[in-house]
């Protein structure tokens, strides 16, 4: 009879609780969404206190388009002029674009190629050097970054090495959607130059698995993908705990004791 009471007290428990919170999930994510809305408005490489908290990963070399990167603030350049080390070294772009070469001063880099720097270069110091050879080389990826939060297996910062991601790729780089991810109701957001954020639903679920390359769209510099999680998985993160304290509660004197009994000597082993 004590069973069939506890059984009854908890489903009643668990649908007051699963009612709720199915009422406030979609408001959750509407303000998740408006948050990342904000940090996006603020400009593209603008970062919300909760994105400073993420853990920055580099793509790897398969996304490496050396010749058609565009370099900016916060990359590292090797600049090498054949026989004449004086004009040679590792450059940092500092936030401004540019980079301080001797004896010429500041040049700016801003969405330049490789091959666009070696000539621009090639110009600035033909008057110190004849016919100069320069060889330009990416040693760090640093300008572009795109942000994939929620439900994803490692959710962060994340840098590219070329001027767009398809979001499969950036997807499966922060280590796929776990099993409580809506894949169908994802959004990307996109900064735009006017300050605005712009919202584009992204179906995960028919690009992983349906294998529809069509919504493969491409993530750029800036942008913000977000896996929200199930209305269930949100309903049994609320009632876990609530039941686990309600079993216990609920238990015989001498279950309730070994339940306490066991939690002690957990406590006490660490």
């Amino acid at each position: 009879m004590k069973s069939m009471s506890k059984l009854f007290f908890t489903a009643c428990l668990v649908m007051s609780l699963g009612a709720t919170v199915l009422a406030q999930a979609e408001d959750e994510d509407l303000q998740i969404l408006e948050s990342i809305n904000e940090s996006a408005q603020a400009g593209p490489y603008t970062e919300s206190p909760e994105l400073q908290l993420a853990k920055a990963t580099t793509l790897p070399n398969n996304f490496l388009d050396p010749t058609r990167y565009t370099l900016g603030p916060d990359d590292v350049i090797d600049i090498t002029v054949m026989r004449h080390t004086e004009f040679s070294g590792v450059f940092p772009v500092n936030q401004e674009g540019k980079v301080q070469l001797k004896f010429v001063g500041d040049i700016d880099v801003t969405g330049l190629t490789k091959s666009e720097l070696e000539k621009k270069i090639k110009e600035v110091i033909a008057t110190y050097v004849t016919e100069p050879e320069i060889t330009v080389t990416i040693l760090e990826y640093k300008s572009k970054v795109i942000y994939v939060l929620g439900e994803v297996g490692m959710p962060g910062k994340y840098y590219m090495r070329s001027e767009s991601i398809p979001v499969r790729e950036a997807v499966v780089q922060a280590g796929l959607p776990t099993l409580s991810a809506a894949m169908r109701r994802c959004q990307l957001v996109t900064p735009t130059k006017e300050g605005k954020a712009k919202n584009k639903a992204v179906d995960l679920y028919s690009v992983l698995y349906g294998g529809d390359l069509k919504k493969n769209i491409s993530m750029v510099p800036g942008d913000v993908l977000y896996v929200p999680a199930t209305v269930m998985a949100k309903i049994i993160r609320v009632i876990s705990p609530v039941t686990q304290t309600v079993g216990v509660t609920a238990s015989a004197p001498s279950e309730a004791q070994s339940g306490r009994s066991a939690v002690s000597a957990l406590t006490s082993a660490y």
